[in-house]
């Protein structure tokens, strides 16, 4: 299956709400097979359709919050609780100086 797409004002690639309206079940097919659909209007993106499985991702990285840093990610691997828990329990050790690159 080829999906013909264009690039959106914002530098995305999307299909534009009719086109995916009219081929409805074929972006549902490629969304299931990993590739993410950008919906547009007006050129402008407004919408996403993205698998059920990259759903559950970012759905686990909005529940996490910025607060949370990476170790809030963690639960993808068995044993990965150790892991965030020690890294909780490093604590933060503050602003390193470093040399600028030139």
């Amino acid at each position: 299956m080829v999906i013909m797409t264009k690039q959106t004002d914002a530098g995305a690639w999307g299909q534009s709400v009719s086109d995916v309206k009219a081929h409805f079940s074929e972006f549902v097919r490629a969304a299931e097979l990993g590739e993410p659909i950008v919906i547009t209007r007006h050129g402008r993106p407004v919408a996403a359709l993205v698998g059920a499985a990259e759903l559950r991702q970012l759905q686990r990285l909005r529940a996490s919050g910025p607060e949370g840093g990476l170790a809030s990610l963690a639960g993808g691997w068995e044993d990965s609780e150790e892991l965030a828990d020690a890294v909780d329990a490093s604590g933060r050790s503050g602003w390193r100086e470093v040399e600028m690159l030139d």
